[in-house]
């Protein structure tokens, strides 16, 4: 389970959270310009446009969870589970296997709209990277500061969805979960007034009224709503410093914590790292689950010539700062 949201100041923020019960050692992976990308299609990549974001390197393959390219166009894959139904090999159709998907739009796509032309002829294939890593269930957000899109391959079909919202979760699919919004259209930042009867003298007792009937448990809908609210009503400077803390605050209000969400096998569901990428300048910050330092790295500070890729482990450990 994982929440995705964008913000705006000055610059376009796009991050996520990775919301399960173990890590596969991902890393903040930059994939420089000449890095040759060969894609199901057999068709090879061998200049494109830079990429950052968090990725589980296999094979020397980045297979992307979240990234932003150079141009500031940013995507993100989060669990769709019983819905997504991704599709066999189709003549005339760009067929892109599913974890190859983000690498594919981002490495050439330096808009929206171009990503949505992309999307136009796209056919999503129902095939593994290897056999100890099956086909994900995901379904997509692809932002940039001109707006937000959802993809979704159900039964074989690509539905893309215009995002108002700039967020995404999980299940059920992203129409109903827009949809479920009217639900809330009463919530407010300001205290409410007495609409309950004329008659009787009702008073606000507490700051925050205006919230009560916001959802606070850890379902994906539930997190659709709050995170939806917390980010069309957040305030923050225009300053670097400013946005990045505001943004994560506001995937803060989606964490899981340890002991919350207990699976079937007995173990945990928790955040295993939030990130919040600078989609104008290239800087993909991130904290973890046991270190709440916000950490970063700037594409920019390095070759983005090069043919190679970058990788950052993440920083797992808690630094504390003590004061006496």
């Amino acid at each position: 389970m994982c929440t995705a949201v964008t913000y705006e100041t000055k610059d376009f923020y796009f991050g996520r959270t990775l919301d399960y019960e173990h890590s596969y050692h991902e890393e903040i992976t930059i994939t420089p310009r000449n890095y040759p990308f060969t894609f199901q299609n057999g068709e090879t990549l061998n200049n494109h446009y830079a990429l950052i974001g968090m990725a589980f390197v296999v094979n020397n393959f980045p297979l992307y969870y979240d990234a932003t390219n150079e141009m500031g166009l940013s995507m993100a894959g989060l669990n769709f589970v019983g819905n997504a139904k991704y599709s066999s090999f189709r003549e005339g159709k760009d067929n892109i296997a599913q974890y190859e998907f983000i690498a594919y739009i981002l490495s050439s796509c330096a808009t929206l709209g171009e990503a949505k032309e992309k999307l136009s002829n796209i056919n999503i294939l129902d095939k593994p990277f290897n056999e100890q890593l099956p086909v994900a269930s995901l379904h997509w957000i692809i932002a940039s500061k001109d707006g937000a899109i959802t993809v979704e391959v159900m039964d074989g079909v690509v539905h893309v969805y215009d995002n108002p919202v700039g967020a995404l979760t999980n299940n059920p699919p992203f129409d109903k979960q827009l949809f479920n919004l009217n639900n809330y259209r009463h919530l407010s930042n300001e205290n409410p007034k007495n609409t309950f009867s004329d008659k009787l003298n009702l008073t606000s007792y507490s700051r925050g009224m205006g919230g009560i009937g916001l959802p606070g448990d850890l379902s994906s809908s539930s997190r659709f709503v709050r995170v939806s609210y917390v980010k069309m009503n957040s305030i923050s400077n225009d300053d670097e410093e400013s946005s990045v803390s505001q943004f994560f605050h506001i995937l803060n209000s989606v964490d899981q914590q340890r002991g919350c969400c207990k699976l079937d096998n007995g173990e945990y569901e928790i955040t295993i790292y939030t990130s919040c990428c600078n989609a104008t300048k290239g800087i993909y910050y991130y904290t973890t689950y046991n270190c709440h330092q916000i950490n970063a790295v700037n594409m920019h500070n390095e070759n983005l010539d090069s043919d190679s890729l970058i990788k950052y482990p993440m920083i797992a450990n808690e630094s504390f700062n003590k004061q006496n």
